[in-house]
């Protein structure tokens, strides 16, 4: 069973509601245990100022009688407060509720100070003194019932107003958390009413700024993924025009064969058929490159001995050569390391050599050269042939562009894939006449850290 993800919004009630109630337990205890060691703090002195009182008074109140006197109930709370004057062991004055024996037990040494005892099963604070004479003793003591009656008094007057915020405060929280969270509800529904193809900016007014990078990334994404459909869309665009020129040539020379009986015409067109294969084969691979490159994916870079690379190249391209009695030469002595992709850069080699081999005429020489310059690698290709005019130059690099009256076959995509691969690999590409053969001159230069490769 798939569960449905947690609400972000409901998340943070529970979080916020639990650190509340949280607090609001904790401040309560502390309430309480402060509440009760003040109240504890102030009974204990009006005991020992009513002991004091006493001991003062000793001499004047006890007078000769045998029994002892006891005072009168002032105050509703005097059932729950006593107090016992001896003289001399002998009870002299008590209050109506007082016991007649002593509060703190006799056969104990006497202390002065507070204690709590049990008197009948009621639990009395005492505090306890002697006379000016050390022959009175005083004692005033508290039911502490009456103790926890006063607290639960003084907290109720504390806590009350808190539970009944509680609530509100509980409803304040969640229209905060409800308001805080808004934006991410406008964003869910903003994404939940696009069209499957709306690819443009997510604009979200008002969002806050932890927003931003998410917002920004989905329009990062947003564009990626237009880029990469407009480069499928051109890829099958392209494909379709490029592919019917050849297509239909190969349905032409098939139908040749298939309806000639002479044997030499029907190779020759068998032949033809082949070569538009081979044609088509190399559209669809330069097509494929180029669509891999404009995907924008960074390919994975290593090492690459530019040297080595060229030189194996011109190698494969030499028999090429050779079949038009062209002069195909090569320079490059020491090893000449670069970071990029071998796959790519063997590409953009092989496009420019072969340029240069395709387009110059038979007889005609092609210099390739690869060299430490001025702390650069550069990779230059010159050929002898016609070169172009400065308005074909202008021209080069664009999808599907070819020289006019060139009787070379192409799919006029090499110099796109050069340049891409070149941007790739922060070459810079240089194109002009050859100084020294007259014809084309291309170089491609690659910077090196520290002038050293």
């Amino acid at each position: 069973m798939i569960k449905s993800p947690r609400s972000l919004q409901g998340q943070l009630l529970v979080l916020v509601l639990g650190v509340v109630v949280g607090v609001w337990l904790a401040t309560a205890v502390l309430t309480w245990f402060d509440a009760r060691k003040e109240l504890d703090e102030l009974l204990d002195s009006h005991l020992a100022q009513a002991g004091a009182l006493l001991v003062v008074q000793q001499v004047q109140e006890i007078g000769d009688d045998e029994h002892g006197i006891d005072a009168p109930i002032l105050h509703r709370y005097a059932p729950k407060v006593a107090f016992q004057v001896f003289h001399e062991g002998r009870l002299a004055l008590r209050s109506a509720n007082a016991p007649t024996a002593p509060m703190v037990d006799a056969g104990k040494r006497f202390k002065t100070g507070f204690k709590t005892v049990q008197i009948e099963g009621t639990t009395w604070r005492v505090f306890a003194a002697y006379g000016a004479e050390r022959d009175v003793q005083v004692y005033v003591g508290e039911q502490a019932s009456l103790r926890a009656s006063i607290l639960w008094a003084v907290l109720r007057s504390t806590l009350w107003p808190m539970a009944v915020a509680l609530p509100l405060l509980a409803l304040a929280v969640w229209w905060a958390v409800y308001r805080g969270v808004a934006p991410l509800r406008r964003l869910g529904s903003a994404l939940a009413e696009r069209q499957a193809l709306a690819l443009h900016p997510v604009a979200l007014d008002g969002a806050p700024s932890e927003m931003a990078p998410m917002v920004n990334a989905l329009n990062g994404l947003f564009e990626r993924i237009g880029t990469l459909l407009e480069s499928e869309r051109r890829f099958t665009a392209d494909a379709a025009h490029e592919l019917r020129t050849p297509i239909a040539a190969i349905r032409v020379q098939a139908q040749v064969a298939l309806g000639e009986a002479n044997d030499a015409r029907r190779r020759h067109a068998l032949q033809s058929t082949l070569d538009g294969c081979d044609r088509a084969t190399r559209l669809v691979e330069q097509l494929l490159t180029l669509s891999r490159l404009e995907a924008a994916a960074v390919p994975a870079m290593a090492a690459v001995d530019l040297r080595a690379l060229t030189q194996r190249i011109v190698a494969e391209l030499a028999p090429k050569a050779i079949g038009k009695k062209q002069t195909l030469e090569f320079e490059g002595t020491e090893p000449c390391s670069i970071p990029g992709n071998e796959t790519l850069l063997a590409v953009l080699v092989r496009n420019l050599v072969d340029n240069a081999v395709r387009y110059s005429p038979p007889s005609a020489r092609v210099k390739v050269a690869v060299q430490r310059q001025s702390g650069r690698l550069v990779l230059s290709v010159e050929d002898s042939g016609p070169g172009l005019a400065e308005a074909d130059l202008r021209r080069l690099g664009e999808r599907f562009f070819r020289v006019a009256g060139s009787p070379e076959s192409g799919s006029g995509l090499g110099w796109s894939i050069v340049q891409r691969i070149a941007a790739v690999h922060w070459l810079e590409l240089q194109v002009e006449r050859s100084a020294e053969l007259g014809g084309l001159s291309v170089r491609a230069i690659a910077q090196v850290a520290g002038g050293a490769a």
